[in-house]
């Protein structure tokens, strides 16, 4: 099920099939160097399994990340070539019966909103990981605003926060882009974290002003 989607993303439920994309994922030493290790197989296929979990526990999980297809070439009435705008030949009409390649939507990692303890409190954690051949242009920072955003529209959250190492700077860097500031200081499951936080805005009682995301409530209602 589709929970909601930005300009170049799409975010949904985990399926037991999106092992092998995950993988790429959280097998990753470099993607996963702050965790204690990689994830094996297995690893990856209990992470799934825990958050579709969440989704009937809680309305809320870790959503698969997935990248829309980009329009380029003949997809767009323009091109560019040596800097200069040059339009694209329309294509030939098809056959009836000639292939159309589907557009190609592919997992390349995720983000999500986890119910979690902290020193006592149940909070909402907005988090994320992606892939690491797509760092570097934004996309986590797009989803977790768009997290963000869903979150204090459809939860009864009046603070949202991620958990982060302090020695995580790129982490750290999406979490302020989002928006957060550290809370705190914790040790939770052993490690030194900054709790990051963000605060629902108040003021005449309307909803915060969203980015443009479209979703169902948890649940699907």
């Amino acid at each position: 099920m589709t929970i909601l989607q930005t300009p170049r993303l799409l975010l949904r439920e985990f399926l037991p099939e999106d092992a092998d994309a995950l993988a790429r994922v959280l097998s990753d030493p470099e993607t996963m160097r702050y965790y204690p290790d990689p994830y094996d197989r297995a690893g990856v296929e209990q992470w799934i399994v825990r958050n579709r979990e969440r989704y009937k526990n809680d309305g809320v999980g870790l959503w698969a990340m997935i990248l829309k297809p980009t329009p380029c070439g003949a997809d767009t009435p323009f091109g560019s070539a040596q800097g200069k705008l040059v339009r694209v030949p329309a294509a030939p009409s098809l056959p009836a019966r000639t292939r159309v390649s589907a557009p190609h939507y592919e997992l390349i990692g995720d983000c999500g909103i986890i119910r979690q303890e902290v020193e006592s409190d149940h909070l909402y954690e907005i988090g994320y990981h992606l892939r690491r051949d797509y760092w570097h242009q934004g996309l986590a920072t797009e989803a977790a605003i768009a997290c963000r955003d869903w979150a204090f529209q459809h939860l009864k959250a009046d603070r949202l926060i991620s958990l982060i190492r302090p020695e995580n700077l790129p982490s750290r860097r999406v979490a302020e882009r989002n928006g957060m500031t550290i809370w705190k200081e914790v040790n939770w499951r052993g490690l030194p974290h900054y709790v990051y936080s963000i605060e629902k805005p108040c003021g005449d009682g309307s909803e915060p002003a969203l980015s443009g995301v479209e979703g169902p409530r948890p649940g699907g209602a």
